[in-house]
């Protein structure tokens, strides 16, 4: 089969992915149009969508002529259709599509099963086992056991938000550069120790709600308990509904000052911000 990878700097388990299917003997498309230009290319065919369903249909079409495309999952919240069944509802609303593939890729390791069933979809069962073997150091990512916190002058604020956004430099590349250039520092949510997000979320009462949801809440209570953080922000997606109605709903878990952020794909500037950082930088740091 004719198929193609889509890489994405959000994606956990990208690397284990890209070895497996080399392990498999498959010479997957890449997207010949950069973020940008596939971005430019979603919002042409979605234009009502949120910039990650663009930038993620961008890169599909960008591969050409495919059988197949491998898309990584992003953590849902709740009434979340894009982010719980993309890769079913992309080719309802764009016709001609290839076959479109989820890759597991949440807080927990892909397991083998799972591999297997998308290898098997892709290569001759006799490959599966041995690519499946010569990948599986890949599933162990790199351990991040501190939390680590600004120095110095500047005041430390947590930025939450999605994973699918907050990591991927074409969808929110200039949010950082702009809080940092007002004197704070930024500490984005998908940088936190999962673990740790996911113990302080079953602290709280949030039933079965979806990975992403509890992902969103576990980083607000942990950065809520630290001193050092000064403020949150809770960063969403502009178009995106169910993002910016689960992280509403996350505000009574903190007593920090708290600033509701859109974003629209390749914005750099937030007036907002500069009030936020005035409410954050009155009185002295707590210490952490």
């Amino acid at each position: 089969m004719n198929a193609g990878l889509l890489h994405s700097p959000a994606a956990r388990y990208g690397a284990y992915w890209a070895a497996y299917f080399k392990e498999l003997g498959l010479d997957l498309a890449r997207p010949q149009l950069t973020d940008e230009e596939a971005l430019a290319l979603g919002q042409e065919s979605l234009p009502g969508e949120h910039a990650g369903v663009q930038l993620a249909l961008g890169r599909v079409l960008a591969l050409g002529r495919v059988d197949a495309a491998l898309l990584p999952e992003w953590d849902a919240v709740s009434a979340d259709a894009w982010g719980a069944a993309l890769t079913e509802l992309l080719p309802r609303r764009i016709s001609g599509l290839p076959g479109l593939i989820a890759l597991p890729d949440g807080p927990e390791a892909p397991t083998e099963t799972q591999a297997t069933e998308v290898g098997l979809r892709l290569a001759p069962p006799g490959r599966v086992r041995l690519a499946l073997e010569r990948a599986r150091p890949l599933l162990q990512l790199p351990r991040t056991d501190k939390l680590l916190l600004s120095a110095g002058p500047r005041q430390t604020v947590g930025v939450i938000g999605p994973r699918w956004l907050l990591a991927e430099p074409a969808l929110s590349g200039g949010l950082s550069p702009a809080i940092e250039a007002l004197g704070l520092s930024p500490l984005p949510s998908h940088t936190l120790p999962t673990d740790d997000v996911l113990r302080r979320a079953e602290r709280g009462d949030l039933g079965d709600a979806p990975t992403g949801e509890r992902l969103l809440a576990g980083a607000v209570s942990l950065l809520s308990g630290k001193g050092a953080v000064r403020g949150l922000i809770l960063a969403s997606a502009a178009r995106d509904g169910a993002t910016q109605a689960a992280l509403g709903r996350l505000t009574a878990l903190t007593h920090k000052p708290v600033l509701a952020l859109s974003i629209e794909a390749g914005q750099t500037e937030w007036p907002e911000l500069a009030a936020f950082r005035d409410r954050v930088t009155l009185g002295t740091p707590e210490e952490a």
